[in-house]
């Protein structure tokens, strides 16, 4: 479950990103897989980070787990998009 909820908000911060930043866009299709790639990561590093700090009651490790993934997915799939879009452009100039 947490795989398909990193997938799905990457895809969306993904989005998120290529709206934002319209020169940055690399399509619907392309922010959402890149987001999706980014959300899988950006949730999976935020989760080793906070890894240490959450207590150990399960109720807390539970909603601690779920909040990685919603701003890990999340903002991962943006920072992702983002980057995949400036590494295009930087090819798309030299070739």
């Amino acid at each position: 479950m947490e795989f398909i909820i990193q997938l799905v908000l990457g895809a969306i911060g993904g989005n998120a990103g290529g709206a934002l930043l319209k020169d940055k866009s690399l399509g619907t299709l392309g922010n959402s897989i890149a987001g999706a790639i980014g959300g899988l990561g950006g949730a999976n590093i935020l989760g080793s980070l906070m890894g240490g700090n959450v207590a150990d009651a399960a109720a807390a490790a539970a909603s601690s787990g779920m909040l990685e993934n919603i701003v890990g997915g999340g903002v991962g799939g943006l920072i992702l998009q983002v980057v995949a879009s400036l590494i295009k452009g930087a090819m798309t100039k030299t070739a």
